[in-house]
Formats: structure tokens, C-alpha cells, sequence
């Protein structure tokens, strides 16, 4: 039997515990699961892509997830996922909000390639409100991040919002 390859695309800017989640519970539904990371064009990354890589790559390792690995791509999905020899597409969701965008896109990406599927996993109830912008939003004001990405995380995104300059002083 083939190996079943599952991508998990985002762009990881930067992974928070709510991405870890399911990484951890995708690959359990494959035999290799590729974290594509990417740049969205609609939005201006703390973190370079190297530098995301890195991230994902060591917080994967440290959560022990062995048949995971990390792949930059600046592509169309589906041309990825086929380069990767992916069947599945894994997405995450958090809410209806998420819910109305990833099903327009499934839709789409089934149109340019129905041979490979998506599959959504919920996002576990305690991490539902953690989003990357959002995290960064916080950290940027001076918030405490602990809560949504693990210490190392927290530590590279303040460093880098003390190089940037914080926002608010109040």
C-alpha cells in the first residue's frame, strides 16, 4: 500500500500551540504529514520564512511528532500538495468564521485537483481563540503571550517586537 502524505499549509508566523495541536493529531492520520510553510501576500510576517522554518522544525521535534516534515513553498496549494505526492490536505478550525473561509477554499481546491482531499480537524476547545495575529497583536502592546505559544516561541516573538519597538505604552 502507498504512503498516505498529508500537507498542513500555513504560514506559521509564528506556530502557536493551537498549529501544534494539530500537527500532533494530523499526523496521527497519516503516514507522513509535510508542514508546508508559506507567505500569504496579504499579510506582513514578523518572521522570515527560514526563520519560521526553524521554528516549526524544532518545536515539532521537541513535541516528539517523528513522521513530520517541514517544507517551504511559495506555490499554489495543490501544485505543492501534488510536488509532495499528498492525498490529503489537513486544515484547522477554529470557528464559523474559519469554517466559511476553509470550505470555499476546499471547494476551490477540489475544483483544481479532486484528487486530493481536505480534511478539517477542530481545534481543541481551549486553543479555539489563539490566531498568529492575534498573538502578535498582544506581544506588539506588550502582553503576556505565555499562554498561546510555547517559551521559546514567546522568547523569539518578544525579542523580535524589543528590535521593532513595542506599540503602546499604555
Amino acid at each position: 500500500m502507498a504512503e498516505r502524505i498529508g500537507v498542513y499549509p500555513g504560514t506559521f508566523d509564528p506556530i502557536t500551540l493551537g498549529h501544534l495541536d494539530i500537527i500532533r493529531r494530523g499526523a496521527k492520520l497519516v503516514d507522513k504529514l509535510i508542514i508546508g510553510v508559506t507567505t500569504n501576500p496579504s499579510k506582513d510576517p514578523m518572521f522570515t520564512t527560514d526563520e519560521r522554518m526553524a521554528m516549526v522544525s524544532r518545536e515539532v521535534a521537541e513535541q516528539g511528532i517523528d513522521n513530520v516534515e517541514v517544507v517551504g513553498f511559495n506555490a499554489l496549494l495543490m501544485k505543492f500538495a501534488r510536488a509532495q505526492g499528498a492525498s490529503v490536505i489537513v486544515r484547522g478550525l477554529r470557528a464559523v468564521a474559519d469554517f466559511e473561509y476553509e470550505y470555499q477554499m476546499a471547494g476551490m481546491n477540489q475544483q483544481l485537483d479532486d484528487e486530493i482531499e481536505t480534511v478539517f480537524l477542530m481545534a481543541d476547545v481551549s486553543l479555539q481563540p489563539i490566531a498568529s495575529k492575534l498573538v502578535k497583536e498582544i506581544a506588539l502592546f506588550g502582553g503576556d503571550i505565555s499562554g498561546f505559544v510555547t517559551s521559546a516561541i514567546r522568547d523569539e516573538v518578544v525579542a523580535r517586537v524589543e528590535e521593532k519597538g513595542r506599540l503602546g505604552d499604555y
